[in-house]
């Protein structure tokens, strides 16, 4: 059953992103089905979006389609195979018939009309070329989420186990399998980083190995023996680029005839070289830097820190500056088992929640608005806060701000509990929300841990509603807004006399 409907979903999918010969890649992440495309004017956004297991679209170097955990690996999947089976059954250009259903069943709402325009505006402000390097950095650890994920809960059940004394037997094997792949991830980021960035990948992921090769501890560098891992994946990352470019130099002048033999040899050769003898000890440093200044940054500030990080970091998802912390997530995870980053970020989350129920409570004759938020609040509750932020808070303007303070003060909360030496973190990124609980680790008991992340959740969602529903909206917002779309008269006075006053279109964009 479950089957047919995430194939009901690829099928409706499919011809309002333009039919199969629209598709050139496919990818999937956390939450998102992310299509490459040739022509995004065939694209029926509007349409797109009313599809029920749709939560949401972003426009960004691919577009992408927020179906949210779980569901997106199982849409994605049938999605392949109908794009297989259209290609090799129906000629170019053709489409189904299940878009015209899918139009029928459209509510076109300005709200979603001024999201979508934010977000093809920050999608021109973002394409700098710090922020497109950042996007691509971050292209070569997504793929990596669902294995970080795996492990993460593995290596959290292997926990609890020990701590209750329960299964002894089978311990060393829940090591092993939450581990393998901890200890080997640098092989991966190489391996990602050189597709990234146009090289060969196996080259990249064999240039990142000699980081982690256990024999690099008979080398010596300016007097000191290398670690094994030292520099973990940023010097991976670091590695697979340098091997990127100095393929791409060998292909300039190594003979085609001896390609085959000399590049991969002078590729790996000069690569690791010098990232035995640079790379791993300056990479090194910089992880422990990170670690370093992330356990003192909460262990000094960590109210002050907590609210800064909680509040601000909505803002820089929409400045796209989010991207950078992703290296900096996965180097605690390798260092220290977790990343104390994580949960206080998903209380940004936690402010979006609250604010969307204040919003709710606020707009009563809004059914549109209502209706987006009904929708969209399960997802929030699981940690995917595109369809709230880009359908309800974003749009309207003040909510955001109010957002952001419900995040600031669940940061704030989880943060003071860093600070009197309870460390509260997350073995994997990727989930938040809800969605995060499986995955919390920190220097406490399991249970402390637990309830400071929902103490947490819980301070987040009240200030974000209490924000909102007493500073969210001004009286010609409210005016505006909190009124019924459907009601004909309103409909009429506006359509054929526009000249005359008239309430405001309940689901236009704020003018304060």
């Amino acid at each position: 059953m479950s089957d047919d409907k995430n194939h009901v979903t690829a099928a409706a999918v499919l011809p309002l992103v333009g039919g199969a010969d629209n598709v050139t890649s496919i990818a999937h992440c956390m939450t998102r089905l992310r299509l490459g495309l040739r022509d995004r004017s065939l694209v029926d956004r509007t349409a797109l979006q009313a599809v029920p297991a749709v939560l949401g679209v972003v426009e960004d170097d691919t577009y992408q389609i927020v179906l949210g955990p779980g569901a997106v690996a199982r849409i994605t999947q049938a999605f392949e195979r109908l794009v297989a089976e259209q290609r090799s059954a129906t000629p170019a250009g053709a489409a189904t018939t299940d878009t015209t259903a899918m139009t029928a069943a459209t509510t076109a709402e300005e709200l979603a009309a001024q999201g979508a325009a934010l977000r093809a505006a920050r999608k021109r402000k973002n394409a700098t070329p710090v922020k497109l390097l950042l996007r691509r950095i971050a292209d070569i650890f997504v793929p990596l989420i669902p294995a970080l994920i795996g492990a993460g809960i593995i290596a959290g059940v292997n926990g609890l186990l020990v701590n209750l004394g329960w299964l002894p037997g089978i311990s060393p094997a829940l090591t092993a399998i939450a581990s393998g792949f901890m200890s080997l991830i640098a092989v991966f980021v190489g391996y990602n980083t050189a597709k990234e960035f146009g090289g060969t990948p196996v080259l990249g992921g064999a240039a990142a190995a000699v980081i982690v090769y256990a024999g690099v501890a008979h080398v010596s560098v300016l007097g000191q023996t290398l670690s094994p891992g030292q520099g973990g994946v940023l010097g991976a990352l670091a590695a697979a680029a340098l091997a990127v470019r100095v393929e791409k130099q060998c292909r300039r002048f190594v003979p085609e005839s001896l390609d085959v033999l000399l590049t991969p040899a002078l590729t790996l050769l000069v690569t690791g070289l010098v990232t035995l003898f640079g790379l791993m000890f300056v990479a090194g440093e910089v992880s422990t830097a990170i670690g370093t200044g992330a356990t003192w940054l909460l262990a000094h500030g960590g109210a002050f820190a907590g609210l800064l990080l909680g509040g601000l970091f909505l803002p820089l998802v929409m400045l796209g500056l989010h991207q950078a912390l992703i290296p900096i997530h996965t180097t605690l995870i390798e260092q220290q088992g977790y990343t104390v980053l994580l949960p206080i970020l998903a209380m940004a989350g936690a402010g979006q929640v609250g604010c969307a129920i204040a919003v709710l409570l606020r707009l009563r004759r809004n059914s549109s608005i209502r209706a987006t938020i009904r929708s969209a609040l399960p997802a929030g509750l699981l940690g995917v806060g595109e369809p709230l932020i880009y359908g309800v808070s974003l749009p309207l303007g003040r909510p955001f701000v109010t957002a952001c303070v419900g995040g600031a003060a669940g940061g704030s909360f989880v943060g003071f509990f860093n600070m009197l030496g309870a460390t509260v973190g997350a073995t994997a990124i990727g989930p938040s929300g809800w969605a995060l609980f499986p995955l919390l680790k920190g220097n406490e008991n399991p249970g402390t841990t637990v309830l400071i992340y929902a103490g947490g959740l819980a301070v987040g969602y009240a200030a974000g509603f209490l924000a909102t529903y007493f500073f969210g909206f001004t009286r010609e917002m409210l005016t505006g807004l909190d009124t019924d779309p459907a009601t004909p008269p309103t409909a009429t006075a506006t359509a054929t006399a526009p000249a005359e006053p008239a309430p405001t279109p309940a689901t236009a964009p704020p003018t304060g």
